[in-house]
C-alpha cells in the first residue's frame, strides 16, 4: 500500500542510458552491503515515457533524483522534466564525475557542488534537494555552498567509499573496484553528519543511512533531520518501509517535548517536501533575504 508511505524517491536519472559498471555488483558486508551499480538507468527519454506514467499513477508522492556530468546537464534534465506533472520535487545526485573538470565528483568542492544546484535551481521551479556525499572534510561547508547556489533542503548520506577483497584471487570482488557502503554500519557516520549539518543551514535535512526501524527514524530526527529515506531494509521484503512509518508515530508523540523545534515542524516526508516549497516560493518573492530567513 504506497498510501502508506511518505513518499518514493527514483533511482538516479541521467541524461543518456547508461549500462552500469561490470559484474559483480554488489556484495554483502558484516553490517551492511557495498554496491557498484554505476548509475545504471534507461535514460532520460526512457524514464518519461516508459517509467514515469506508472509512477504518476501510485498514491504516494514521487521524487525523481538526477544527475549529470557536466554542470549544463544539471540544468537540462531540471528543464526536461518541467512540463512532467506531478513530480513533487527533484532530488540532485552531485556524487557524480565532473567530466569538464577533470572527472572530479562535483560533490566534494564547494564551488561545483553549488554550480550544479544553482543550474538545476535557474531550471526548475519545484523543491530542489541536494544529497550530498560524506566523503568529504568538512560537509556542512558543502551544505552552505548548495543552500546559497538555490537548495531548498539537503538529503544525506550518499554511501561511503569502500572495497571488498577476494584473498584466494587476490583482487577486488567487485567489478568496479570501490563501492558504495551502505546499512547499520554506516548510521553513525550518518547520524553525525545530520547533526552537524543540521546546525549549519536553515532548510529543511532528510537523513539517510542504515535506517531500518522505527528506534532508527527517531534517532535521526533528534539528530535535527526532518524527514528520513531508506532503501536497504526494503530488499527483502518492502514491510519494514511502513512498519517503520508506522511505529514511529506512538513514539514521536511521546517525544514530541524532547526533539528539537526543526522535528516537530516538519515531520515526515509530505510536510517535509511542503516546507521545501514554501521555501522554494519564499526565495521566488525575495530571493536577496532568503539566507535571513528562519
Amino acid at each position: 500500500d504506497f498510501a502508506r508511505l511518505g513518499g518514493l524517491v527514483t533511482k538516479t536519472i541521467t541524461p543518456q542510458p547508461r549500462g552500469g559498471n561490470p559484474p559483480q555488483r554488489i556484495v554483502e558486508t558484516p553490517a551492511g552491503m557495498l554496491n557498484s551499480i554505476g548509475l545504471q538507468n534507461p535514460g532520460l527519454e526512457a524514464f518519461v515515457e516508459k517509467q514515469w506514467p506508472l509512477l504518476a499513477s501510485l498514491d504516494v508522492q514521487v521524487v525523481v533524483n538526477i544527475a549529470g556530468f557536466a554542470v549544463e546537464e544539471f540544468g537540462q534534465m531540471a528543464a526536461s522534466l518541467e512540463a512532467l506533472a506531478g513530480i513533487a520535487a527533484l532530488e540532485v545526485n552531485i556524487s557524480c564525475p565532473n567530466v569538464e573538470a577533470g572527472g572530479d565528483n562535483f560533490a566534494t568542492r564547494p564551488q561545483t557542488a553549488a554550480a550544479a544546484i544553482a543550474a538545476v535551481r535557474s531550471r526548475t521551479q519545484r523543491p530542489v534537494i541536494a544529497k550530498l556525499t560524506p566523503n568529504v572534510t568538512d560537509i556542512a561547508e558543502i551544505a552552505r555552498a548548495v543552500v546559497d547556489a538555490g537548495a531548498d533542503a539537503v538529503s544525506l548520506i550518499n554511501t561511503l567509499v569502500g572495497m571488498a577483497i577476494d584473498v584466494e584471487r587476490r583482487r577486488p570482488v567487485l567489478g568496479g573496484i570501490t563501492g558504495g557502503l551502505s546499512g547499520p554500519a554506516i548510521k553513525p557516520v550518518a547520524l553525525a553528519m545530520v547533526w552537524k549539518v543540521a546546525q549549519a543551514v536553515a532548510v529543511p535535512v532528510m537523513g539517510i543511512g542504515g535506517i531500518a526501524t522505527a528506534s532508527d527514524v527517531l534517532e535521526f530526527m533528534v539528530a535535527g533531520a526532518s524527514a528520513v529515506k531508506s532503501a536497504r531494509p526494503i530488499l527483502p521484503t518492502p514491510t519494514p518501509a511502513s512498519k517503520s512509518s508506522r511505529d514511529s508515530t506512538p513514539i514521536a508523540t511521546s517525544a514530541a517535548s524532547t526533539a528539537s523545534p526543526r522535528w516537530w515542524a516538519a515531520c515526515g516526508f509530505r510536510k517535509f517536501l511542503a516546507v521545501c516549497a514554501r521555501l522554494q516560493a519564499r526565495r521566488s518573492v525575495h530571493p536577496r533575504n532568503f539566507q535571513t530567513a528562519s
